[in-house]
C-alpha cells in the first residue's frame, strides 16, 4: 500500500466533492491537520475512520486503500468482515478504556484514605498506620499498573505470559 497514492486519491475525492479539509474535517471529527497529513502521505486514516470516508465520498474501502477507483465492486464478504474487524478494534478499546478508569479511580481512592488519614494526624496510630501502608501500596500498584496499561506494554507482557503457558503443556 503506497501512502502517498493514498492521499492523492482521498486529496482528489474531496476536491470532487468540492469541500476543504476544513469542511472534511469537521464532518470525520478529526482535525484539518490530519487531513492535511493524509494527503500528503505522511500518515494514514484510523481503521474505524475508513469507512466514514468511504461512506462519505461513496467509494469502497478497498478502493481507498489502492489509491485509485476499479471497475469491479468490492467482495461484500470481505467488507463484513473489515466492519467486524472495526467493531472487534473499537470493542477492545473501549475495553481497554474502562479497565484504566478502574485502576485510576482505585487508585484515587487510595489516596483519598491516605490524605484523610495524614490530615487527622493518625498515621503513626495502629491500626491507621497498617491503613495508610496498604492505601499507598495501592496506589503505588495502581500507578504501576496504569503505567503499563497505557504504554500498552501490558501486552508484551500477557503475550509472554502466554507463551510459557503454551511451553508447559
Amino acid at each position: 500500500m503506497d501512502q502517498r497514492k493514498v492521499g492523492r486519491f482521498l486529496k482528489e475525492l474531496r476536491k470532487e466533492k468540492s469541500v476543504t479539509q476544513e469542511q472534511l474535517a469537521e464532518i470525520l471529527g478529526v482535525s484539518n491537520r490530519s487531513i492535511s497529513r493524509w494527503e500528503n502521505g505522511a500518515t494514514m486514516p484510523d481503521f474505524d475512520l475508513l469507512f466514514l470516508i468511504a461512506e462519505y465520498f461513496e467509494v469502497e474501502i478497498g478502493e481507498i486503500l489502492n489509491g485509485e477507483r476499479k471497475e469491479i465492486d468490492m467482495d461484500i464478504q470481505t467488507e463484513e468482515t473489515l466492519r467486524k474487524v472495526t467493531d472487534y478494534h473499537n470493542t477492545e478499546k473501549e475495553f481497554f478504556s474502562k479497565k484504566i478508569c478502574g485502576v485510576f479511580i482505585a487508585g484515587i481512592v487510595g489516596m483519598f484514605i491516605y490524605m484523610v488519614i495524614d490530615l487527622l494526624g493518625l498515621t503513626a496510630v495502629q491500626p491507621y498506620e497498617s491503613i495508610v501502608n496498604v492505601a499507598l501500596g495501592l496506589v503505588l500498584g495502581d500507578l504501576l499498573v496504569g503505567a503499563l496499561y497505557s504504554s500498552r506494554y501490558i501486552a508484551k507482557v500477557k503475550a509472554a505470559k502466554m507463551r510459557l503457558l503454551h511451553r508447559v503443556k
